[in-house]
């Protein structure tokens, strides 16, 4: 019993993978749900138990796994040592509209490392994949559910990633500084959150409300 627990163990370095596969596929589920790409332009695949759909466009695919996911990934596995110095805290999915640039939705992601949530009110526990993969379900549930409440985005959009760092951090030499993307008066709803017991992410998006 005392060796399969150890095996179920979820390490630094399964729970960064874990977190990285996360947003792969919870920002396709936001491109998709919200339309800022073209529905042909996705594939049905499966994962977590439910059927996500995943872009097919060779350069946003490039875009996802050779820029964005390396990078979250290395983010992550530093994330210990990192938020120690506040270095970072946040992904953010930025939606806006093509024309005006305006920011018409916000996603934004917060991540806890497990020393910090020791110093919550919600200590760590331990979990296996399938449990972790629960959790994963119901927020992808959730973002495909947000097309009940969200405005529709009834003009181009294109989308942006925010990642929260410390100034100090030496970041890749494609990252530009970038302003929050704040939305003035907005609405928000929170997310679902999940936790690998190393890490945990709590979601939430804001939106620009219309009358």
């Amino acid at each position: 019993m005392t060796s399969t627990k150890q095996l179920n163990k979820i390490t630094l370095k399964g729970s960064a993978a874990i977190v990285s596969e996360f947003f792969f596929y919870g920002i396709n589920n936001i491109l998709y749900q919200r339309g800022v790409y073209p529905p042909e332009m996705f594939k049905q695949e499966k994962k977590y138990g439910l059927t996500i759909l995943v872009t097919t466009d060779e350069g946003l695919l490039t875009y996802l796994k050779d820029n964005i996911l390396p990078q979250l990934t290395a983010i992550v596995c530093n994330l210990t040592e990192w938020l120690e110095k506040g270095a970072v805290r946040r992904l953010v999915v930025v939606i806006r509209e093509s024309e005006t640039n305006e920011t018409l939705e916000r996603w934004q992601f917060e991540i806890q490392s497990d020393e910090e949530q020791k110093n919550s009110n919600n200590p760590p526990k331990p979990k296996d994949v399938n449990t972790i993969n629960s959790e994963i379900r119901a927020v992808i549930r959730q973002i495909t559910a947000t097309v009940t409440f969200l405005p529709l985005l009834e003009t181009p959009c294109s989308f942006d990633l925010l990642f929260y760092t410390d100034k100090n951090l030496e970041a890749p030499s494609q990252w530009e500084d970038s302003s929050a993307c704040l939305i003035t008066n907005s609405e928000e709803v929170k997310l679902r959150s999940f936790s690998t017991s190393v890490h945990r992410v709590d979601g939430a998006v804001s939106y620009k409300f219309s009358m």
